[in-house]
């Protein structure tokens, strides 16, 4: 019962998709990050089902991209994306950590947000009108291991002042046993992508690890939400890059 617990707690938080009520308590969120990354299965197995479906009726690359790229949106809510376009309004201003974070407290999309959106968008279009069959498999689980890195990440990296809810869950879990569980996670779907053939999208996930534990620390001064999202988008459009190439 714990553990179907758990994994509601988890869906309910990153996921827009309706789950069962639960109260929230210290049981259920101890060990909620290392279900984060079924979030990622389900993603993954949506988009092998909707590019099968296209394989079978010869739907159009062009409408089978466009639903490829709304699909992880309408599952998880747009949540991730928030914070992506948060970061890039905090980047873009060029403040000190303090006003960068405050520039994400603000509820309000500024002109850099939409930008790097409209970017990101792009590309994922682009990258997604040229997948191909023999890929599938790795797409399930790239989706598996930016969370699974991601949650990792809240275990391991200093947290920003007033992170609020990234802080209410990093010191809820058990974090010993957490940071074992997405570490061997992390290490066993590397593995599963090397073995499908999509190895380079290992190495472009650890260098956007990184490259996010350097922003975390020298931009904002420690890890937040909306950090975590720009970190999980950023690191899925740079894996699906790599996995194409």
């Amino acid at each position: 019962m714990r553990i179907f617990e758990t994994i509601v707690v988890a869906f309910s938080l990153f996921s827009a998709l309706p789950m069962p009520k639960v109260d929230w308590n210290a049981e259920n969120r101890r060990y909620s990050l290392c279900a984060f990354p079924l979030i990622g299965a389900v993603i993954g197995l949506c988009c092998w089902l909707w590019i099968r479906l296209c394989l079978l009726l010869a739907i159009p690359s062009l409408l089978r991209a466009a639903v490829l790229c709304a699909l992880p949106v309408l599952i998880t809510g747009g949540i991730h994306l928030d914070g992506f376009a948060d970061t890039w309004d905090a980047l873009s201003s060029h403040a000190a950590p303090e006003r960068k974070r405050e520039i994400l407290k603000d509820p309000h999309a500024g002109a850099f947000a939409v930008i790097h959106l409209c970017l990101y968008f792009l590309l994922s279009f682009a990258l997604w009108t040229s997948v191909q069959e023999e890929r599938l498999l790795p797409l399930v689980l790239l989706f598996c291991l930016s969370r699974a890195l991601s949650g990792l990440a809240l275990t391991l990296f200093p947290l920003a002042p007033g992170s609020g809810l990234a802080r209410s869950f990093a010191e809820a879990a058990d974090q010993k046993r957490v940071r074992v569980i997405l570490a061997l996670l992390s290490l066993g779907l590397a593995l599963g992508l090397i073995l499908c053939g999509a190895w380079a999208a290992v190495p472009t996930a650890a260098l956007v690890f990184a490259a996010y534990y350097r922003l975390c620390v020298r931009q904002f001064e420690g890890l937040s939400g909306d950090l975590a999202g720009w970190f999980l988008q950023t690191a899925e459009l740079w894996m699906l890059a790599a996995l194409l190439l």
